[in-house]
C-alpha cells in the first residue's frame, strides 16, 4: 500500500508525457518518433519500477529493462547524430542486450526484439542486435556470474504418448493466456478515467490485502517458480498460487502500475504447467516429472501472451540448457498461440495497450517497411541542373547529349 500511494504521489505530480513508461513507450516511439526515446522518461522507469518491485507489486523486471535498454540506444544515436533507421537499429540493440542480461538469454533477446519490438527480420538488423545480446550477456555473467535464472533438474519426457498431453497442455495454456489478457484490457479500460493516484493506491492496498492470504502472490515470483520446477507443491497450492497470481499481476498492471509483463506470465505458465502435470500424473500415471510441464508452461504462456511463439521456445532453450524439451516445446508453443490468437482471436496485449491510450498502431507491410528504412538523401535524385527559364533549341540538345550526374 505505501509502495502504491508513493508511486500515485509521484505520477499524479509528472506530466503526461513523462509518465509514459515500459515497452509500449517503446513501441509507441518506434511507430511514431522515429526511436526518438527521452531519457528522462527512462529514468522515471527505473525509478518507479524499483520502488514497484522492492514494495511487493506482482510486476516483472524485463519490461524496465527493454525501455532503459531501449532509451540508452536512442540516446547514443542522438549524440551521434545518426539518421532515424538507424537510431531504430540501436533501440533494437538496447532491447535486445536488455533481456540478454536480464534472463542469461542472448538469443532469446535476439529472437523477441525482432519479433515483438520491430515485427520484422533483416540482415542489416540482425548482426548488430547479435552483437548486442552478446556483448550485454558477456558483461552480465562477468559481473553476476553465469548462474540460471531458474534451478532447472536435469529431467526429460518420459514416453512419447505424452506428447498428446502436451498437445492438450499447450491448448489450455492458450486459453488462460487469451482470459488473462481479456481481464487486463478490461480492467485497463474500466479505471483508465480514474486519477492515476487513485489508481496506484487502491492497487497496492488490493495487491497488500491479498498477499496476506497468498504471500507467494507477491513480487516477481521467481522463488515459486524453482519450487514448481523441483516439485515442492502440492497440486491444492499450485492451483491457489496461479489464481492469485493472476489476480495480483492483473490488478498492478490494469492499474498502471510501472513494472513487465513478461516475469509474471512465466510463473503465471510455470504453477499452470505444474498444476497440468499433476493432474495428467494423476489421471493417466505419467512417467514425466511435473517439473517438465511446468517448464512448457512458462514458455506456452509467454509465447501465447506476448504472440511471440520464436521467442517463447528459445527462452525455453535458453533457460533450461535442456536439450530434450525442444521437440515437446515447439508443440506446446504451437498450441498456445494458435489456440489464443487464432481460435479465440485474441487481441495482441501490447497493441491493444497502446490503443486504450489512444495511441494508434499499424503494423506496416514490406513496401512500407522498405521505406521507413530508406533514408531521405538515399531517395533523393540530385541529377538536377538549374537552368533558364527560356531556352534555346540548341541549349536544349547540349543538356540532353550531356545530361548531369
Amino acid at each position: 500500500t505505501l509502495g502504491g500511494g508513493l508511486l500515485g504521489w509521484w505520477f499524479h505530480r509528472l506530466s503526461p508525457a513523462d509518465q509514459q513508461v515500459g515497452v509500449i513507450h517503446v513501441l509507441n516511439c518506434l511507430a511514431h518518433h522515429d526511436g526518438l526515446l527521452p531519457l528522462k522518461n527512462a529514468g522515471i522507469q527505473l525509478v518507479a519500477a524499483s520502488v514497484s518491485i522492492f514494495s511487493g507489486h506482482s510486476v516483472g523486471r524485463e519490461g524496465p529493462s527493454i525501455h532503459i535498454g531501449a532509451a540508452c540506444g536512442s540516446w547514443l544515436g542522438q549524440q551521434l547524430r545518426l539518421s532515424a533507421n538507424s537510431i531504430r537499429v540501436l533501440v533494437a540493440c538496447g532491447t535486445a542486450g536488455a533481456i540478454a542480461a536480464a534472463f542469461n538469454t542472448p538469443l532469446a533477446g535476439v529472437v523477441f526484439t525482432l519479433e515483438v519490438l520491430l515485427i520484422e527480420y533483416t540482415l542489416a538488423g540482425f548482426t548488430p542486435i547479435i552483437l548486442a545480446a552478446v556483448s550485454a550477456t558477456a558483461v552480465a555473467r562477468s559481473v553476476f556470474g553465469s548462474q540460471p535464472v531458474f534451478a532447472v533438474p536435469a529431467i526429460e519426457l518420459g514416453s512419447l504418448l505424452d506428447l498428446l498431453y502436451i498437445v492438450a497442455m499447450g491448448a489450455i495454456l492458450g486459453i488462460l493466456a487469451a482470459v488473462f489478457i481479456r481481464l487486463l484490457l478490461t480492467l485497463t479500460r474500466r479505471v483508465a478515467t480514474i486519477l492515476i493516484w487513485q489508481r496506484m493506491l487502491a492497487a497496492g492496498f488490493l495487491t497488500g490485502l491479498l498477499g496476506l492470504f497468498v504471500p507467494e502472490a507477491l513480487g516477481i515470483g521467481y522463488d515459486t517458480v524453482n519450487a514448481v520446477l523441483l516439485g515442492q507443491l502440492a497440486g491444492i497450492t499450485l492451483i491457489i498460487l496461479l489464481l492469485g497470481k493472476i489476480a495480483a499481476t492483473v490488478i498492478c498492471l490494469g492499474a498502471g502500475i510501472p513494472g513487465g509483463v513478461i516475469g509474471p506470465t512465466l510463473v503465471i505458465g510455470a504453477l499452470a504447467g505444474g498444476v497440468m502435470g499433476q493432474s495428467i500424473d494423476f489421471l493417466a500415471g505419467t512417467t514425466t516429472p511435473v517439473g517438465f510441464y511446468a517448464m512448457l508452461g512458462m514458455a506456452a504462456m509467454m509465447a501465447a501472451t506476448l504472440n511471440a511463439p520464436l521467442a517463447g521456445l528459445t527462452a525455453l532453450l535458453e533457460l533450461t540448457y535442456n536439450s530434450h524439451i525442444i521437440l515437446p516445446g515447439m508443440i506446446a508453443v504451437t498450441a498456445a498461440t494458435l489456440t489464443a490468437q487464432h481460435a479465440l482471436r485474441t487481441p495482441s496485449l501490447f497493441l491493444q495497450l497502446l490503443r486504450i491510450r489512444g495511441i494508434e498502431y499499424r503494423e506496416l507491410d514490406p513496401v512500407s517497411k522498405f521505406l521507413q528504412r530508406l533514408g531521405v538523401a538515399t531517395a533523393m535524385d540530385r541529377r538536377i541542373r538549374l537552368v533558364e527559364e527560356k531556352l534555346s533549341g540548341d541549349t536544349y540538345s547540349s543538356i540532353a547529349a550531356n545530361p548531369p550526374t
